[in-house]
């Protein structure tokens, strides 16, 4: 019984081998070598074309269509951009409207989710907050940060340590982590003011879900005279939901640098997007929070 086997080249001496035993390049993985010393000669030649298909790959993994929200694990709607808490008793995302219902339906201000009694003190809220943490709970990290950043709690404000913890929770897949440790980058608190640094966690954070995340992509684009890229940011965002990139949208077709076709297209999905996640109990939670 023979077995199929597919074959390439080296890109360096031509030799044909095995595709499955050759070397890829490290960087763009779209050329094979027979052996290392290959790699090493055919380096510089390759170099040009590597940091290219490097640049392609990247921008085809950044202006990917906006991933689905994740859902209120409560009401089982798409999670609303903002307009959510985190419980430091359970460790969940739960949106105001669950909030609301909750405390409306029993007149208890309960845990929505696991029916815990709030914290009774700041000491309480780091304790249960550490808990999770040593769970590996990336929300509970950057929730921390966040307390640290505002000196909440009985925290002193530490923007350091703030940022520490920002990027352990982006580690542990906390995407809005990731957006507030590009603010910190852009605006110098804690840390040297970088603008590519902050594009850098502000790019980890868009393509893990936060849309304000994108919008500040957009915003850096057109600060920095790239309208196209400024327009594809704001484009997914306004698509994900978000009502200030659609504005964005909005002048781009109205100055010509948006199709109409592409602009009906991005309003339709974000009211589709924006009906998706409104419910009665929501719109009562907003209007009471006025």
């Amino acid at each position: 019984m023979s077995t199929d086997t597919t074959t390439d080249k080296c890109a360096a001496c031509g030799k044909e081998g095995d595709s499955d035993d050759m070397n890829n390049c490290n960087k763009c993985k779209s050329v094979k070598y027979c052996n290392a010393a290959c790699k090493k000669k055919h380096r510089k030649k390759h170099k040009k074309a590597c940091e290219k298909r490097v640049a392609e790959l990247h921008d085809e993994q950044l202006f990917k269509d906006h991933p689905s929200p994740e859902e209120c694990p409560i009401c089982l709607l798409p999670m609303p951009t903002t307009d959510q808490s985190f419980q430091s008793c359970c460790g969940k995302l739960i949106c105001d409207g669950c909030i609301y219902a909750m405390l409306r339906s029993e007149g208890k201000d309960l845990c929505a989710f696991c029916r815990t009694p709030p914290p009774y003190s700041d000491k309480e809220v780091i304790k249960r907050l550490k808990k999770l943490m040593d769970k590996g709970d990336g929300e509970a990290f950057n929730t921390l940060g966040l307390a640290y950043n505002r000196g909440e709690y009985g925290l002193a404000q530490d923007y350091r340590k703030a940022n520490e913890l920002w990027l352990k929770a982006g580690e542990l897949g906390c995407a809005v982590a990731h957006l507030n440790l590009g603010n910190s980058y852009r605006l110098g608190r804690g840390v040297e003011r970088v603008m590519k640094k902050a594009g850098h966690y502000y790019e980890l954070a868009a393509m893990n879900g936060c849309i304000q995340a994108r919008h500040n992509l957009g915003g850096n684009e057109y600060g920095a005279g790239n309208l196209q890229k400024a327009m594809k940011h704001w484009m997914i965002a306004a698509k994900a939901g978000d009502k200030d990139a659609l504005e964005w949208v909005k002048q781009g077709f109205m100055h010509g640098d948006v199709t109409k076709d592409v602009y009906e297209d991005i309003l339709r999905s974000h009211h589709e997007r924006k009906n998706e996640m409104r419910s009665d109990e929501r719109e009562e939670a907003a209007k009471n929070h006025r």
